[in-house]
């Protein structure tokens, strides 16, 4: 039985559904980063901690990735094979991450949850910084996965299965401990061991999340520590966010959202370390 005596009686009824929405919204214009401030939301917003919050978040990582993995099927740039492969491995460590989130109190879950959620806002920062400037990151270096152009598929060999094994593998287990998708390692893996374009490595990242997300969602429901009365209403904020906008990223996206975003998740992520050391 989850322990939620802590919770506040008085919190409106359709703040889930607010506090989703704006996840979803925020996932519309950045793209799956977005999803990484599920946890913190649902910690400020509904007083849940980070164990609780995390199955919640990865309901809404899996549906909003889930959508974007079918329209990287349509347009054929999902690489099904690297992202089956990542994903099976992510599933096997992600329930060794949910049971260690369960072993753990509360504040060192929200120190390790401030430095991920730091790290991921500081690389997102210096990239938008590059894109909105021009300058061109070098990727002439040797990768294990290399593209076949004549056929849009990857040559796979060991080093290139190992290495996807081992980005899906770590991805699983923080997607089981935080609650997050686990695509601030997936994107980052697959620029640094494949030479996949930037539209198919994004597509591929939400195959994998939608897998490991929707794993660790049943995982955390078979071990009853889903919380479906705040699960529910929150996951349907974030696809009616999502989806309302649709609209409004092709006004806004672009390095200067993407800016705007990284130096709020900063913020967002100085006030989960303060909250961890009080």
């Amino acid at each position: 039985m989850i322990d939620l005596s802590h919770l506040n009686q008085f919190t409106p009824q359709g703040l889930p559904v607010a506090l989703g929405f704006v996840v979803g919204f925020i996932l519309s214009l950045t793209g799956a980063g977005g999803a990484i401030l599920s946890v913190p939301l649902l910690v400020f917003g509904m007083g849940l901690t980070v164990n609780q919050a995390g199955p919640i978040g990865l309901l809404a990582v899996s549906i909003s990735a889930g959508i974007g993995s079918i329209l990287g099927l349509k347009e054929k740039i999902l690489r099904y094979k690297a992202a089956g492969l990542m994903a099976s491995f992510g599933l096997i460590l992600s329930p060794i991450g949910l049971w260690l989130a369960h072993q753990l109190p509360n504040q060192p879950l929200l120190t390790i949850f401030s430095i991920v959620l730091f790290y991921t806002s500081s690389r997102m920062m210096y990239q938008s910084y590059c894109e909105a400037k021009g300058i061109v990151q070098s990727h002439s270096k040797v990768v294990p996965c290399h593209l076949n152009k004549s056929i849009g598929k990857l040559i796979w060999t060991v080093p290139c299965a190992r290495s996807l094994a081992l980005a899906g593998s770590m991805a699983g287990f923080f997607s089981g401990l935080l609650g997050v998708g686990g695509g601030f390692i997936i994107v980052p893996s697959l620029k640094k061991v494949t030479d996949l374009p930037a539209l198919s490595i994004v597509a591929t990242s939400l195959g994998v999340l939608t897998i490991v997300s929707f794993g660790g969602v049943i995982n955390a429901t078979v071990a009853g520590l889903m919380i479906w009365t705040i699960a529910i209403p929150f996951a349907t904020g974030s696809l009616l966010g999502l989806m309302l906008g649709r609209a409004t990223a092709k006004k806004l996206s672009g390095p200067t959202i993407q800016i705007i975003f990284a130096v709020f998740s900063f913020g967002v992520a100085i006030m989960m370390g303060f909250k961890a050391i009080l």
